[in-house]
């Protein structure tokens, strides 16, 4: 947890009503535009929490004693304290709902900075469990959750519907998984074992590769070889002369040539250089 006190901020103890016990947390955002710039300079996420803060001590109409939040959290993981622990809420629309919820404040807004980043979410859940430690009960909520307002806003009420899960969270798979994590780990070392050998080829005509790469390669250079090799042979019996290999070394010569693409080439390139000096005859 990344804490700023109040006293890090330069605030006096908080004026709030004292509150030991709540049914849990409610989660709100700002209501209003906030500068993306919170972003990328925490300096001005100190900022917005001191103007929210002086704002609310400001206002004349709800006449608060302190800023109306427990606690806010900003974009980069901060807990920022607010009123803090044990002291009632002025956030949630009226007496009755500040007695039931604490309240936590993620620093977005209805336009420009509106999706709360997961450091952020992360540290609404360390308000959370904080909270829980002093007084708070399990329950988490929105503040439109009892209240007619559009608040937290849509990305951080749709969090909050998710049970406010920390971002770091495995999912449980769902019914429509193909796969139990089990079955994808088994997946997964069947594939870690498809190479046929714990070897590499190296050749001087070949970059290196992976036993299986290579016999896949072979198998397509000798398929191709076996194909030159029928059409010479053809054209080889058709001359008037009686050709120098037998039928029985021709079909030793394509076994010999199976397992090596190499040798297939050398072979094609004398059995060419052999049938142009006889057809030049």
């Amino acid at each position: 947890m990344k804490l700023v006190t109040r006293a890090q901020l330069g605030w006096p103890a908080s004026a709030a009503p004292t509150q030991t016990t709540t049914m849990g947390v409610k989660v709100h955002y700002e209501g209003a535009p906030v500068s993306r710039t919170l972003l990328t300079d925490h300096a001005a996420c100190i900022a917005e929490w001191k103007n929210i803060r002086a704002s609310h001590l400001a206002n004349t109409v709800e006449n608060y004693s302190d800023v109306a939040y427990n606690y806010a959290a900003c974009p980069h993981g901060f807990l920022l304290e607010g009123r803090g622990l044990r002291k009632r809420t002025g956030a949630n629309g009226n007496q009755t709902l500040n007695q039931a919820h604490y309240a936590i404040v993620g620093l977005v807004g209805s336009s420009g900075l509106t999706d709360p980043t997961d450091a952020m979410l992360g540290s609404i859940r360390d308000g959370i469990d904080l909270l829980r430690a002093n007084g708070a009960g399990p329950e988490v909520k929105g503040h439109r959750d009892g209240y007619a307002t559009a608040c937290p806003g849509g990305p951080l009420y749709a969090w909050v519907q998710r049970g406010a899960p920390r971002p770091t969270d495995t999912p449980a798979p769902s019914e429509e998984d193909d796969m139990t994590p089990e079955q994808a780990a088994q997946l997964k070392a069947l594939y870690e074992q498809r190479a046929v050998a714990p070897w590499t080829y190296k050749g001087t005509r070949f970059p290196d590769r992976d036993a299986f790469n290579f016999l896949v390669t072979t198998d397509q250079n000798a398929s191709k070889a076996l194909a030159g090799l029928v059409t010479l042979a053809a054209k080889v019996d058709a001359l008037p002369s009686a050709p120098e290999l037998t039928p029985a070394q021709l079909e030793a010569l394509v076994a010999q040539v199976s397992t090596s693409p190499t040798l297939a080439e050398r072979i094609a390139e004398l059995t060419a250089a052999k049938l142009a000096a006889r057809l030049a005859q």
